[in-house]
């Protein structure tokens, strides 16, 4: 097991990959396909590995299953990158999720926002505390939705709490992520988390976010290590290329429906002989006509799609 300071060190290095989860015809988690799918997935150029993420459906399993994901993970991974473990809903069955997943072989925790409830900063503060000192593993720490932390509270927390080495956004706020950079410098690390993080990148790098998390590295995983590459590189010309020929038109075709964040990884995963199985609900598919203007897109983008749309 990594420590929390060289997990994060790492996960900044380079593109991170959040695997979809695998379930068979009867929605059971499948670890096979899964373990396949990942040794796939680390045949490229990827910094770290995201068991259980959001792109997993963390939020459709169950605390025992998120640590199955997470051993499987850890078991094909081999220690070759960290494996960080989703981690969330309220604070007791956060602090349980994140010790089985230091059990499972987990690296490092990405702690998504507790359940329903909208806390205020000293909810959120006790909340993400509890979950860093139930573990020896590194906290990174998810920004988004109900659980925005400002940088004053992130700053305490850190002090306290040196196992959170990592910081996460997923809310687009450009003057509180500025904020949080100045405060806390090279502290922690930082990655970018925007629904298609693609498009933000170029921008955020600016910021001092060297990493993001890549969805699309599910099924072209070759084209999102080319194009993170041209982010580092500030090649502006390939970026503004990608996000006309592929991006945009993926997320315009991603909006169209609720939870397609998800159902259009998978549907890349099938067109590419890859499939993951079913989503669980209350996650949909694309429909046929969506599917074909994925199938096609990928195409373009010089993928190859072995399965009919």
């Amino acid at each position: 097991m990594m420590s929390p300071q060289e997990m994060a060190t790492r996960i900044g290095s380079g593109l991170l990959s959040f695997p979809v989860t695998h379930f068979d015809a009867d929605q059971a988690f499948a670890p096979a396909p899964y373990r396949e799918h990942c040794a796939w997935l680390l045949e490229h150029d990827v910094a770290g590995l995201f068991a259980a993420g959001g792109t997993g459906e963390f939020f459709s399993l169950k605390p025992a299953e998120v640590a199955q994901v997470v051993a499987e993970a850890a078991s094909e991974t081999a220690g070759r990158v960290p494996v960080v473990a989703g981690c969330g809903y309220g604070t007791a069955i956060a602090t349980d999720i994140a010790q089985q997943a230091e059990k499972a072989g987990a690296d490092g925790l990405l702690l998504l926002p507790p359940y329903l409830m909208v806390p205020g900063q000293d909810g959120l503060a006790a909340h993400i505390e509890a979950v860093c000192r139930s573990t020896s593993l590194g906290v990174i720490v998810y920004n988004r939705d109900n659980a925005v932390v400002d940088e004053d509270t992130l700053a305490r927390l850190c002090e306290r709490n040196p196992n959170l080495v990592g910081y996460k956004d997923g809310v687009g706020d450009v003057e509180l992520m500025m904020r949080i950079y100045c405060k806390l410098g090279d502290r922690l690390t930082y990655i970018g988390g925007l629904p298609t993080a693609e498009t933000f990148a170029p921008a955020y790098l600016e910021m001092g976010v060297t990493t993001y998390s890549s969805a699309i590295f599910n099924f072209m995983p070759q084209w999102a290590v080319n194009f993170y590459r041209a982010v580092r590189a500030r090649d502006k010309a390939t970026i503004v290329r990608e996000l006309n020929e592929f991006v945009l038109p993926y997320i315009a075709l991603r909006n169209r429906g609720r939870g397609y964040a998800v159902s259009i990884v998978k549907a890349g995963c099938d067109l590419i002989g890859r499939p993951a199985g079913p989503l669980r609900p209350p996650l949909t598919g694309l429909n046929s006509e969506e599917l074909a203007e994925l199938a096609a897109l990928i195409q373009r983008a010089n993928a190859k799609v072995s399965v009919a749309a």
